[in-house]
């Protein structure tokens, strides 16, 4: 089942002084702590509800945990980095108490957040932002020596969710790609994840044809982070909902596996780790 592209062993990130081996994909579970993401919100903004559905994902086989203190859907709420700290509270130190091997990822644009969370145990920083919205991000990273998660984005906050049309999707991706990796590595940030940003101002055609391109996707240097649990790209030609797309969701994911992705992040882990077996068979 798999491809030449997908069995190469070209990857591994150092997480903490933790060798972590992409050879064979992860599963990346997502743990909103906002009030208003679109399929979550409020379920697990208090640190009990938190710690529990954290629990659940790594029972399903999730084996990094993406904390999110910040929606980013369209017309979400800003919350500053003061807000995105308090909504963290303790929960990444709780996580790392009771699931000492489950790496956790912030997802944060705030270099100030990253710091906060450093401290507090995480692995991997998770910025959909490339930088672009704290321009001490970067330097943050090289500080912390943590992997660095890196997203293709529009420039600014406000326009992240502007569609552009671009002539070709997959060459503005690897230019951004090559861009910014080029200025990551020369301050000394070498762990790098590229994530070309599904969900992110793109069309739904332009996300039909990143999903068909994924193998050319950043040109093989780094491991790729696919990101489609319950997007619009996917629901909406469907007219469903964001919660009734698991089995087109899962065809997406083998599709992506096959052409080399090396970590999913997800809502459904249970359905996503049966997908990764199945691949793996």
């Amino acid at each position: 089942m798999q491809n030449h592209l997908s069995s190469i062993n070209f990857h591994s990130i150092n997480c903490n002084g933790r060798l972590v081996d992409l050879s064979s994909p992860k599963i990346m579970g997502i743990l909103n702590l906002t009030p208003d993401s679109f399929s979550d919100g409020g379920k697990f903004n208090n640190e009990k509800q938190a710690l529990q559905h954290a629990e659940k994902l790594i029972a399903e086989g999730a084996e990094i945990i993406d904390i999110g203190p910040q929606s980013t859907r369209p017309n979400a709420e800003f919350l500053s980095c003061e807000e995105e700290i308090k909504r963290i509270g303790n929960i990444i130190s709780q996580i790392k108490k009771e699931f000492p091997q489950t790496l956790i990822s912030l997802d944060t644009f705030y270099s100030e957040t990253v710091k906060f969370g450093f401290n507090e145990g995480i692995d991997i920083i998770n910025d959909i932002s490339g930088g672009y919205y704290d321009d001490k991000m970067f330097d943050t990273a090289a500080e912390t020596k943590l992997p660095y998660i890196l997203m293709h984005i529009n420039p600014s906050y406000e326009t992240m969710h502007e569609k552009i049309e671009y002539e070709d999707i997959i060459l503005s991706i690897n230019q951004y790609f090559s861009e910014k990796t080029n200025e990551l590595l020369e301050k000394g940030v070498t762990d790098i994840i590229l994530d070309p940003g599904f969900g992110f101002g793109k069309t739904i055609e332009d996300q039909m044809k990143m999903i068909d391109e994924v193998k050319y996707l950043g040109l093989g240097k780094f491991p790729l982070l696919i990101g489609i649990s319950r997007k619009s790209f996917i629901y909406k030609p469907l007219g469903k909902s964001p919660l009734e797309i698991n089995a087109e969701t899962q065809k997406l994911h083998l599709k992506v596996l096959q052409q080399g992705a090396k970590i999913l992040r997800v809502h459904d882990v249970a359905e996503t780790k049966k997908t990764i077996d199945d691949f793996l068979r």
